[in-house]
């Protein structure tokens, strides 16, 4: 068994025909049909269920998958780490941002990296937070700049500066005396624009106020609130730095005062997986507080 046989094993796997794994692999079907056949008799065991159309794995099918997922995951990481180390820092970083992290990734200390790495170049992938923890598992971006709360049990993190959410007001709905913040009981029976994953945070608060929100809309980004909010449709309940980041003429931010209505950016990466010289240098210049 070597890494090329796994590596056709693995894509069967995932795509559940010889046929379509074939051409994944830019290869005929005979040959890998044929590959199949040897890994099997090798190790003396049935990897697969052959049906008329799909292919469905065996028990030991599932278990060979997972540690060929891995072993190839492993060994690309070593192929990486090398050609790294003789390239130095320099090459490409790919990170993924969560649509309200700019101020923060944009800080002071990570242009400072920029300028002491300056051959460096970025790619970069913009999604909400579970869609950057799909590419943090995928392998496809290295370091994911995300917003609390999240499932952090398989990543390190380093966490930026707490913020506190604010309420993105449109100047004709705004009926306060002119002051910095808002109680969260001043949002009762307002039209609300929140996030969805902080639905749950907003409901249960307000609900310690003795209220049932009025949430109007939810969405997954913060320029989306804040361009439904600018229009008039409505309260936008986004963090503080989403607001700054964006041109709001028609709104008016006051922060909300509660302690559990904050948020934090946070740089994540996978536990136990290589990271390149040009993500340590990345984190390291993250903003942390």
């Amino acid at each position: 068994m070597d890494i090329k046989q796994l590596k056709y094993f693995l894509t069967i796997a995932e795509e559940g025909q010889i046929t379509s794994a074939a051409k994944k692999l830019n290869m005929a079907q005979p040959p890998l049909s044929q590959q199949l056949k040897l890994l099997e008799e090798e190790l003396g065991v049935k990897l697969v269920e052959r049906g008329s159309r799909h292919l469905k794995l065996t028990d030991t099918g599932k278990i060979l998958m997972n540690r060929a997922r891995q072993i190839l995951e492993l060994t690309n990481s070593a192929v990486k780490e090398v050609k790294d180390f003789s390239k130095g820092l320099q090459g490409t970083l790919s990170i993924g941002t969560v649509s309200s992290s700019g101020a923060t990734l944009l800080n002071e200390s990570v242009l400072e990296f920029h300028k002491e790495y300056s051959g460096i170049e970025f790619e970069i992938y913009e999604g909400n937070t579970f869609t950057l923890i799909d590419l943090l598992n995928k392998g496809i971006i290295e370091v994911g700049i995300v917003r609390t709360p999240f499932n952090a049990l398989n990543f390190e993190c380093k966490y930026a500066k707490t913020e506190p959410m604010i309420a993105a007001i449109p100047r004709e709905y705004y009926w306060e005396p002119a002051k910095y913040s808002i109680s969260v009981s001043a949002l009762k029976n307002k039209p609300l624009i929140i996030y969805r994953r902080f639905e749950q945070l907003i409901c249960e608060t307000c609900m310690e106020y003795g209220f049932e929100p009025q949430i109007f809309c939810k969405c997954d980004d913060a320029r989306t609130a804040l361009l439904w909010a600018n229009a008039g449709a409505g309260i936008a309940i986004v963090p503080k730095s989403a607001f700054e980041l964006a041109a709001n003429s028609n709104l008016l931010y006051k922060e909300i005062e509660n302690e559990k209505l904050k948020t934090k950016i946070a740089a994540i990466w996978v536990k136990d997986r290589y990271i390149s010289p040009l993500a340590s240098k990345f984190i390291e210049s993250f903003g942390i507080v």
